[in-house]
């Protein structure tokens, strides 16, 4: 259980996730503080350094829970109305249900940031509140039905890249949060910190990021420059937090020290750090840009999984039960010769989600759709992922068809 915590109430034994307030008079970005407090030294070295609240993780902790914290049951009202406060405040519809909204706000989002995007080119003011609806929206809809816009980040576009980029991490990331259990607040900030964290592309010379040949070293570090760009264009804004500042400066740092832009290691990156790192990288990977075509997500939830000296094995094993092997959105061959969209993950077994068949992989044609459950149907299961374009499949088509009700 997350619980944040005041640093008064820290005592040795609790294991600090991250820093979530540091006083603003701190020079340096310290939010990098995660491990087990040892003994009241480390205590001390927080206070000195200004921090004022933590996200403490009890899962890992060596001490209980504090009983001011503990859910207390009302005798009055019946258990099922002891619901969380993230849900209590929306309230779960289908995925086709949200999907029509969805689906229009993802293209709302694009138009804006696209032009978000332009200003900061041409040297205007950030628009910071329009971010902030963008993040509240998305955090609105992933609490509601999570499944709606995470189908809309297997879309792909090589033309718009960086802003569907910007919407599809905070996407992902608020799902993963969700999935790990923060609070609505907290997501809300890991969303802004997502679509924050490659803002300073903006500032930069766009042939290199429009080229669509593989970058040179030379162009690689003038793209590597675009962390110090966005922690330039977002200086003095209001409503920055140190934890949207350690997305935007962490997020490319690796376990092993080999990131940038300070090579940082292990013990200085923060949960959330290592969360930007996963989504960035997945949806990177994924995604079609000028120079490559995006890669099925097996592929990119294979390499996380390998790297284990680059990015944190337990949150990618997280990551992946969150997302399944074939997250929601994909196209998956059955061992029957069909085709299928899967609706639904299952976190219990991340290989047999729900899908809705709709297509005669063996004669080629599309067929009656039907929704099946696979954890239910012992017979059917998936053998391989789909690119749309191997069958001549328009995938943005397809969600029209199937989800738009």
């Amino acid at each position: 259980m997350l619980i944040t915590l005041p640093i008064a109430e820290l005592v040795p034994g609790m294991f600090v996730d991250s820093v979530s307030k540091q006083q603003e008079h701190i020079n340096s970005i310290k939010i990098k503080t995660r491990g087990l407090v040892r003994d009241k030294t480390i205590i001390k070295r927080l206070i000195s350094e200004g921090v004022e609240e933590l996200l403490i993780d009890f899962a890992q902790s060596d001490v209980a829970l504090p009983k001011k914290y503990q859910p207390v049951a009302e005798p009055s009202k019946p258990i099922v109305e002891q619901t969380d406060s993230l849900n209590t405040k929306s309230h779960a519809v289908t995925v086709e249900q949200e999907f029509l909204k969805a689906s229009v706000h993802y293209e709302q989002y694009s138009r804006k940031l696209q032009a978000l995007y332009s200003d900061i080119t041409a040297g205007l003011k950030m628009n910071m509140s329009l971010l902030d609806d963008i993040a509240v929206d998305i955090v609105g809809s992933v609490f509601r039905n999570h499944n709606a816009l995470t189908i809309l980040t297997r879309l792909k576009d090589k033309h718009i890249y960086n802003w569907r980029h910007m919407i599809n991490t905070a996407i992902l990331v608020s799902v993963f949060a969700k999935y790990l259990g923060y609070k609505e607040k907290t997501i809300k900030e890991l969303a802004m910190g997502a679509l924050l964290h490659d803002i300073g592309q903006a500032k930069m010379p766009q042939g290199v990021l429009s080229k669509p040949s593989a970058l040179n070293d030379t162009e690689m570090q003038v793209v590597r420059k675009h962390v110090a760009q966005s922690l330039g264009v977002i200086k003095g804004e209001k409503g920055i937090s140190p934890l949207m500042l350690d997305m935007v400066v962490n997020h490319h740092e690796r376990l092993d020290g080999s990131g940038y832009p300070r090579g940082i290691g292990a013990e200085k990156l923060s949960r959330p750090a290592r969360m930007m790192a996963i989504v960035d990288v997945y949806d990177a990977m994924t995604a079609d840009r000028p120079h490559q075509l995006g890669e099925e997500p097996i592929s990119a939830l294979r390499y996380l999984l390998a790297n284990k000296h680059l990015f944190d094995s337990e949150l990618v094993q997280r990551f992946i039960k969150c997302l399944g092997v074939h997250p929601v959105g994909t196209i998956v061959k059955l061992n029957n010769e069909r085709l299928a969209l899967v609706m639904e993950g299952n976190h219990e077994n991340p290989i047999k989600p729900k899908v809705k068949i709709f297509y005669n992989a063996k004669h080629k044609h599309h067929i009656t759709a039907k929704d099946v459950n696979l954890s239910e149907n012992h017979e059917l299961k998936i053998v391989a992922s789909i690119k749309p374009l191997d069958y001549q499949l328009n995938l943005a088509r397809l969600l029209k068809e199937h989800l738009l009700v």
